[in-house]
């Protein structure tokens, strides 16, 4: 199995298209390479969650050659040891579109036991045939008050969580923003994303909580570790009593990345619907 390092991954690198189904094209990353700049120890995780994957373009051969066409939905428990890299994600996925399979419930058998072993723990799959997406898959905006039409300055592109302040009011809300942006950690290529984020404990100061996640643009990492990021900064310089930070980005290479995470281990495996622009 492959270990984390940028020049062994195929990310950002022109790719041989494996011609039948092919699991070593996954690539998985320590969770842990990224948890220790924000002093989040290995098994002593401060947060529940999931990380969401929903794969649009998906694809196999019928036992009759027919090719066949889905969606896929991961969900991927926050705390297994493994994230798998996005482009081998895509890469094993296009291993199976010259590969027979029997049916659907076999598909979704092979590719749980190929992610579960790669990223230590169990994974959930869904493969959804294209006339089962319903309606109830999408929504126009994360809930909550948003946060964008706040008029204020900005100058802090790389993050700085001493931008973060309470006041002295307790309450509980939901806030969102559409302006959360950072880059991957190997390709520099751009990850657009939409925050939400719900609390109760004393009131978070709106105009910097925007700015804090402004100072996103410029940061280099993976879209988990953002989401982690955070959660840490908040729960540290704010303190809340409760807190949930989910996050949704735009696709890349067919597959959109949806992280969450939260104080409380009850989080609802059926928030994943999808925003407009994703």
């Amino acid at each position: 199995m492959n270990s984390f390092s940028p020049e062994k991954s195929e990310l950002g690198k022109k790719s041989e298209y494996s011609a039948t189904y092919d699991p070593s094209k996954l690539f998985p990353v320590p969770r842990q390479l990224k948890r220790d700049d924000i002093n989040v120890k290995e098994n002593q995780l401060p947060f529940y969650g999931f990380d969401i994957w929903n794969h649009y373009e998906v694809s196999w051969l019928n036992e009759q050659g027919k090719p066949m066409v889905a969606l896929a939905e991961l969900i991927i428990p926050c705390d297994t040891s493994n994230i798998i890299e996005s482009k081998s994600m895509k890469l094993y996925f296009n291993s199976f579109n010259n590969t027979a399979i029997k049916d659907v419930k076999s598909l979704e058998t092979l590719v749980k036991k190929d992610l579960s072993e790669r990223v230590s723990g169990e994974v959930s799959v869904e493969i959804i045939p294209l006339h089962k997406v319903g309606d109830g898959k999408f929504y126009e905006c994360m809930g909550g008050t948003c946060l964008d039409e706040l008029d204020i300055r900005c100058s802090v592109y790389t993050v700085d969580a001493s931008l973060l302040q309470t006041e002295d009011a307790q309450v509980e809300e939901t806030l969102c923003s559409n302006l959360l942006k950072a880059n991957c950690l190997v390709t520099g290529q751009p990850d657009w994303g939409s925050l939400q984020i719900a609390y109760k404990g004393k009131k978070i100061n709106h105009e910097n909580l925007l700015r804090y996640i402004i100072s996103f643009r410029n940061h280099t990492e993976f879209a988990e570790h953002y989401v982690e990021r955070i959660f840490t900064d908040i729960q540290r310089h704010c303190q809340p009593n409760e807190l949930s930070v989910y996050a949704r980005f735009t696709r890349r290479g067919g597959l959109d990345i949806n992280p969450y995470r939260s104080s409380k281990n009850e989080g609802s495996l059926d928030i994943n619907r999808r925003l407009s622009r994703q």
